[in-house]
């Protein structure tokens, strides 16, 4: 996972509510275990419709998205996260998340910065009339910007220090493995110690 601090670039003006992972990424795509080709099957069958918004060349490389409500609900399949961030979509500004969802997107370097509802259908209104402008998400301020909106979002301390570390958690229990090991012994000269008694 790479590290990253700000994420700028067009987004997505997406809206659509109670999208769940099989939206994202239908059934057919999950018989892999490989995560490479996925982001052809991303919001395959909204993507088969003439006109869609992913193939609109106005949003072309958006590494935005903006998510209606409950967006990521459904079974708790990776592969729709996997399939976003091969579609080039960093991240998703929405009013809340599927828990499991969440948690895979933290895994995986997708940043979901949470809105209000009010904020969320500013950034669709500004990314529909945007005609290619951008906007600036900071996980370090913890803020959004464009050329007329500042905001705050919400995120937990956990998935921000992932972020921007470009960390798992592996990698972050590997930062403790000293400690883990000292941990263990303990247990074991404690284990033998009652054994003797």
């Amino acid at each position: 996972m790479e590290a990253v601090s700000t994420i700028e670039g067009k987004a997505y003006p997406f809206g659509l509510k109670n999208i769940d992972t099989d939206v994202i990424i239908p059934a057919a795509w999950l018989k892999t275990i490989s995560r490479t080709g996925l982001g052809k099957g991303a919001f395959e069958a909204l993507r088969k419709e003439p006109g869609n918004l992913f193939d609109d060349a106005q949003f072309a490389g958006a590494p935005i998205l903006i998510a209606g409500d409950n967006f990521g609900c459904g079974s708790s399949r990776e592969h729709a996260v996997w399939g976003m961030r091969q579609l080039g979509i960093d991240a998703c500004i929405g009013t809340g998340f599927a828990g499991i969802f969440y948690d895979n997107a933290r895994k995986n370097g997708l940043a979901l910065p949470v809105v209000s509802p009010e904020v969320r259908d500013l950034f669709l209104q500004f990314s529909s009339d945007a005609r290619g402008k951008e906007i600036s998400i900071d996980l370090e301020r913890r803020t959004i910007t464009t050329s007329g909106i500042n905001t705050t979002f919400e995120m937990d301390d956990a998935t921000q220090v992932a972020l921007i570390r470009g960390r798992d958690d592996t990698l972050d229990s590997l930062e403790h493995a000293g400690a883990i090991r000292d941990y263990e012994e303990a247990l074991q000269r404690e284990a033998r110690v009652s054994v003797i008694k």
